[in-house]
């Protein structure tokens, strides 16, 4: 899929010459990336393999457009002032949190200390980037900021309790952010899309089937970008959404413990 030409103009009208992107060395942040690039919009990128993501540059600067890679691992406070540092002087318009990581299983067998990596990346970075950049928006009465939410995000998902969590945080703090900002011309968008086919599974130990490409979810986000406060891209996700719409929250999360026991080891 690929974003017209009247939407690209929109998106450069609306948003200005530079965009930020975390978690942009694959998956849907890439393919986000691609999308900015492609409507002209430079980029500053950021992800914690610097391999994969000078191969991100390479890819992306085909577009004509300059591109910034930020090596970091936002699970730490310095990888938050590297991408502060990278943007100073820049005309920053539009921000996208979209770095983030999820863990599967029984919690109390977890790791605290991935379980608290997982909070500081999905959360505390995206609420200390967010802080920063919404008050630059405010001042320029122009942004956008894009949240990665996601399907777990309405209800509770037993085997992936935690990180269902930290999207709830992701969904409330954008739904709420929406409305504050709105009144500073800063659009403010949470997606919450289903299954995708990127590196999320491989790292949270999951096995999904019938997941979506990256390519079927970033021209669906840019597009609700200033027409809506919440998206739910790709037909995949709609389907689980709707079909869910009308059942009750906690036979919901007895679905949810059924879908992602299916998706891990961890059936009991």
């Amino acid at each position: 899929m690929t974003l017209t030409a009247k939407e690209k103009a929109r998106l450069k009208s609306n948003y200005g010459e530079w965009a930020i992107v975390t978690g942009a060395s694959s998956g849907i942040g890439l393919e986000l990336a691609h999308q900015l690039a492609a409507s002209g919009i430079n980029l500053i990128i950021n992800g914690r393999q610097e391999e994969r993501l000078l191969q991100a540059k390479k890819q992306l600067s085909r577009h004509q457009v300059q591109v910034i890679p930020v090596v970091a691992d936002l699970a730490e406070a310095g990888g938050i002032d590297k991408i502060i540092q990278a943007s100073r002087g820049l005309p920053i318009g539009l921000l996208v949190n979209n770095a983030g990581f999820g863990t599967s299983g029984l919690f109390v067998d977890a790791s605290l200390f991935t379980e608290i990596n997982m909070l500081r990346v999905n959360c505390e970075a995206v609420l200390s980037l967010t802080h920063y950049f919404a008050q630059q928006f405010k001042q320029q009465k122009r942004g956008g900021i894009i949240f990665l939410s996601s399907l777990v995000a309405f209800q509770g998902v037993p085997y992936a309790a935690h990180y269902a969590a930290t999207k709830a945080y992701i969904q409330s703090f954008a739904e709420a952010l929406a409305v504050e900002l709105k009144p500073f011309q800063v659009d403010v968008l949470a997606a919450a899309p289903g299954p995708v086919d990127s590196g999320f599974a491989h790292r949270a130990n999951m096995k999904m089937g019938n997941s979506l490409a990256p390519e079927k979810i970033g021209v669906p986000i840019l597009k609700a970008l200033g027409r809506t406060n919440n998206v739910v891209p790709g037909l995949l996700s709609k389907v689980l959404v709707y079909s869910l719409a009308t059942v009750p929250r906690s036979a919901k999360i007895k679905i949810m413990k059924k879908v992602m026991g299916g998706f891990t080891q961890h059936q009991r």
